[in-house]
């Protein structure tokens, strides 16, 4: 069995206490996957983090075991269709926020005013919002980093290495066309469990 992975420190704010019991799946999940950390988180306490690529649904269940042997607190927005019972009280106890993807407006303002009420806050996006190939990412994570003036913290699951790589922080410059083709070209050699031909060039 591989040696238990070396668990990175948390930003100031963003730990949150677990039982034993979770602490010790998440750890065994990744221990017995041969997952590892490399890199850091930042040392901000308020940032957007983007996860990519997004290809299964096993990605959620990496990043639930990533968040439990952390003992990370952590937000993210998910389909509002999966928040129904008995799955809805254990989504949100894990920082999920339900979305309607068909009436999205709203959504990234109350992003904003998260950021702006909380001392500590990291919100965790796939900007690639579907497992299927995209062309394009979308970009609301983008607006809510430029008006809530967090960092961006891109993060990696590379399933060809069994790696979950901690990308240095990013501070958006304010334009997307500039930016944009950085972030993405962050992730051009990390590999999703599936690899596609629609995935988002870099």
């Amino acid at each position: 069995m591989p040696p238990p992975p070396s668990l990175p420190a948390l930003p100031p704010g963003l730990h949150q206490a677990r039982g034993w019991f979770w602490r010790a799946f998440g750890h065994a999940y990744l221990r017995v996957g041969g997952w590892r950390f490399e890199g850091a988180f930042p040392e901000e306490p308020r940032f957007v983090a983007i996860v990519a690529p997004h290809t299964s649904n096993w990605d959620f269940t990496l990043g639930v075991a990533a968040v439990w042997a952390l003992g990370l607190r952590v937000s993210w927005l998910g389909k509002h269709t999966l928040f129904k019972a008995p799955f809805k009280g254990f989504l949100e106890r894990l920082g999920g926020i339900p979305v309607n993807r068909r009436a999205p407006h709203g959504v990234v303002e109350g992003c904003i005013r998260a950021f702006e009420a909380a001392p500590a806050l990291m919100l965790a996006l796939a900007p690639e919002g579907t497992r299927k190939g995209v062309s394009q990412w979308k970009t609301g994570f983008y607006r809510i980093a430029v008006e809530a003036g967090v960092p961006i913290f891109p993060i990696g699951f590379d399933f060809r290495t069994h790696a979950i790589r901690l990308m240095p922080v990013f501070h958006p410059s304010g334009s997307l066309e500039a930016d944009l083709p950085r972030l993405q070209a962050l992730f051009r050699e990390v590999h999703g469990l599936r690899e596609r031909p629609g995935k988002v060039p870099a």
